[in-house]
């Protein structure tokens, strides 16, 4: 087992920083840290083809852009991200906002 400094991480990496991959080596999950300083905004959300991904608003309310409009993602708050949905995110907050990504490969149901 390993333990990974994510706060630290996404400081290094400009804010975000994807635990997938190169450090899991699988392709079967992802776990996405970020913070957005106050004001921040507009970081894009899209799941690549075949993901799906749930963000939780971890301390802190987060706006999100969709083409339909905008809705406020108070703490301790999901939603749930499909691969053809694309959106983006702010920070209306007055202080620094962390969220999570978690995510996988989509599941479709069968005909049957």
């Amino acid at each position: 087992m390993k333990s990974f400094d994510l706060e630290s991480l996404a400081s290094a990496f400009g804010g975000e920083y994807v635990l997938g991959m190169k450090d899991l080596h699988s392709n079967a999950c992802y776990l996405i840290y970020g913070r957005l300083e106050k004001g921040e905004g507009e970081r894009l959300i899209r799941p690549g083809p075949g993901h799906e991904e749930i963000l939780c608003a971890i301390d802190g309310p987060l706006t999100v852009h969709t083409g339909y409009g905008e809705t406020i993602l108070q703490r301790g708050s999901a939603i749930h991200i499909r691969q053809e949905e694309a959106f983006s995110i702010s920070n209306p907050s007055n202080t620094s906002v962390v969220y999570i990504l978690a995510g996988g490969n989509g599941w479709a149901p069968s005909d049957s």
